[in-house]
């Protein structure tokens, strides 16, 4: 039951996520959905500790009521020793 209240709160874009920005690498990331803020709140160390055993620095996160369009936003400038990698999803021209 529970799980069909929170598809309806996320359909109607009033379901709660926690949001996470990482400087590096550079992105975003949402996690969720949840009922309540509070259960949001409730599992936000779990992710931020995932992403510092990662490596992930500068991390920021808030707790929202929206609906993402995509959970992980991926702007970084990678390279593999040959080639640049470029993700536009930031850049200007998109």
């Amino acid at each position: 039951m529970k799980e069909t209240v929170i598809n309806l709160l996320n359909f109607s874009g009033l379901a709660w996520w926690v949001k996470i920005s990482t400087v590096h690498p550079r992105c975003i990331y949402y996690l969720g959905l949840f009922l309540t803020s509070e259960e949001a709140k409730a599992d936000e160390t779990g992710y931020i500790g995932d992403l510092e055993g990662e490596g992930a620095q500068g991390i920021q996160v808030s707790i929202q009521q929206c609906k993402p369009v995509e959970l992980t936003i991926y702007d970084e400038l990678e390279s593999d020793g040959e080639h640049t990698i470029v993700n536009p999803t930031f850049s200007p021209q998109s």
